[in-house]
């Protein structure tokens, strides 16, 4: 047996459509539009290239595109004197800005400038609290994204043994709380568990955000599982690179009951949920409610 192969690419697009339809009713119900501010330092081509991608995306759905480009060496204190400004902007209700920044400028203080409730990537520490509080919170983009595309596979996610891959502030210790907001038995595991195979191999879910291609093989996956891989890895194939992520997929596949593709299963959720994070904020901004499947 092999197993389902969870489409990111085709779940994303069915995210921005029921975000687009939406906006078609804040503009129609409401005489609103949501906004979203990218900001963008320095040439880096990667960073380029997603911002064009946010952008497009943003307008496909309806939702207003502010991208503001500065020059690599522009000093600190204008870059937070820009986010000022977007704090303050009516039209703005989500303001992301690309990392990784200069290293001339402070990126926690640039990120704990923006206001929580604008905070559209949840990296706010304020945002953090509250996600940990079990309150409304601005949630990361990538752990969201996972959360949605479990609860498709699964509907109900309670009882279920889950395991987190990973500690980063950004994914791993988000996706515990998501997880254990949906009564998972959460442990988050990391480079210093003890037993690692052994503890991922108790997973009804597993959520691999480590970083390190191809590092879990079939052998240590429950048969039946649900893998997560959050990994996005370059390794050599020839004469070029090409991405991997952080289980081993081939040998995996044979094993779990449901698996993401890299690439191809969580990226393109990423942005899907930046944008229902964007029409989120935009709701609560206006004493609306979000709509339902869309937030955490």
């Amino acid at each position: 047996m092999s197993a389902q192969i969870l489409d990111g690419k085709a779940f994303a697009a069915t995210i921005r459509s029921r975000v687009a339809a939406h906006v078609d009713r804040l503009k129609d119900a409401h005489g609103l539009t949501p906004g979203l501010a990218v900001v963008v330092v320095g040439e880096d081509p990667a960073s380029q290239v997603y911002v064009r991608s946010k952008g497009r995306q943003t307008v496909d759905c309806g939702m207003e595109s502010f991208t503001h480009r500065l020059a690599a060496d522009t000093p600190q204190g204008t870059l937070l004197a820009l986010v000022k400004s977007l704090n303050d902007a009516p039209e703005v209700h989500g303001i992301l800005v690309q990392l990784p920044l200069p290293e001339h400028i402070d990126t926690s203080l640039v990120l704990d400038a923006i206001s929580p409730d604008k905070d559209v990537d949840g990296f706010h520490v304020s945002n953090v609290g509250r996600l940990a509080a079990g309150q409304d919170a601005m949630v990361p983009c990538t752990p969201l994204g996972c959360l949605m595309m479990l609860r498709e596979h699964h509907g109900s996610l309670a009882g279920l043994d889950a395991v987190v891959l990973g500690r980063s502030n950004i994914v791993g210790k988000p996706m515990a709380q998501l997880l254990l907001g949906e009564s998972c038995t959460v442990t988050i595991a990391h480079s210093r568990t003890k037993n690692l195979p052994d503890v991922v191999g108790r997973a009804d879910i597993l959520v691999a955000a480590v970083g390190r291609p191809r590092m879990i093989p079939g052998a240590w996956i429950k048969p039946g599982a649900t893998v997560i891989d959050v990994g996005i890895n370059r390794v050599p194939d020839g004469d070029r690179d090409r991405l991997v992520g952080d289980v081993d997929f081939d040998s995996a596949e044979k094993v779990a009951g449901a698996i993401t593709p890299v690439p191809g299963g969580v990226g393109p959720m990423t942005i899907a949920c930046l944008l229902a994070n964007t029409l989120t904020a935009c709701c609560r901004a206006n004493g609306l409610r979000p709509p339902e499947g869309l937030t955490a």
